[in-house]
């Protein structure tokens, strides 16, 4: 969540108002990543893997661990596309919003529906929102968009540490990896972890509970448009947390968590 809200904050100080759609999961498709385009293909190295949502075995891990796949040519002038597919890792995704967030420097504006939701879980983060315009505001941009991939979505260039300033300081865990090398490590760990049984068509105690998930999930999507949007979010803070009890139920019950 915090990764949404501070790439909402870059997307608002360009009056880019963002939108919450419903998710989809289908098969290995994941979205805005063409990982052919990425040298080596890391697609040889993490496979199988599915993009649907089941329990965390294999295919599963091997997906995350392709999402977090580092940009390994990290400070390259990306091949900027209209395209937002046509991007071989999330760094490279980053570095062309940070091409684009500087060529239009001078339609940046802040205070735009800034948020700041996580400062007590990142105590040494202290300007994770955009106050100022054009250039000063540009070099926040910039940082949030650092933030983002330094925590380990894409430009590590492998294993590195995350700076302290983007670490956790409440609740976290290996606060110093990146997200690409806690995955790795539960995929190279000998202890596989403990998953629930499922049913492809659950039961109706299973139904319940994911409709329960499906129609919370739904307001939380209206309190996040809400919330970036300037107007008062309500109840994020108790529907976000709710949202793990509920698809903590959905597997208890026997089935597979559902969003939409």
């Amino acid at each position: 969540m915090l990764h949404v809200e501070l790439a909402c904050n870059v997307a608002n100080a360009y009056s880019h108002l963002p939108k919450f759609d419903a998710p989809k999961y289908q098969g290995q498709d994941i979205p805005h990543l063409n990982f052919r385009l990425d040298t080596p293909d890391p697609r040889t190295i993490y496979h199988p893997y599915s993009a649907e949502i089941g329990p965390l075995n294999l295919e599963r891990i091997n997906a995350m661990c392709l999402i977090e796949y580092p940009e390994w040519f990290t400070g390259h002038k990306p091949d900027v596309q209209e395209d937002v597919t046509q991007y071989g890792s999330i760094g490279e995704f980053y570095d062309a919003v940070e091409v684009g967030a500087s060529e239009l420097v001078y339609d940046l504006q802040g205070n735009q529906n800034q948020i700041n939701e996580f400062q007590y879980f990142y105590n040494e983060f202290t300007d994770p929102t955009i106050t100022t315009d054009g250039g000063q505001g540009l070099s926040q941009a910039l940082n949030l968009i650092k933030a983002i991939t330094d925590q380990g979505e894409g430009k590590t260039e492998g294993d590195v540490e995350i700076p302290e300033k983007y670490q956790n300081t409440a609740d976290g865990f290996e606060e110093s990896w990146s997200h690409f090398r806690k995955f790795t490590a539960i995929r190279d760990s000998k202890d596989s972890p403990e998953i629930y049984p499922y049913k492809i068509e659950p039961d109706e105690q299973g139904l319940k509970a994911q409709k329960i998930l499906i129609d919370n999930f739904t307001e939380f999507r209206q309190i996040l448009k809400r919330l970036f949007s300037g107007k008062d979010p309500g109840n994020f803070a108790p529907v976000m947390a709710t949202l793990g009890g509920n698809i903590l139920n959905c597997w208890q019950h026997g089935a597979l968590p559902k969003f939409s």
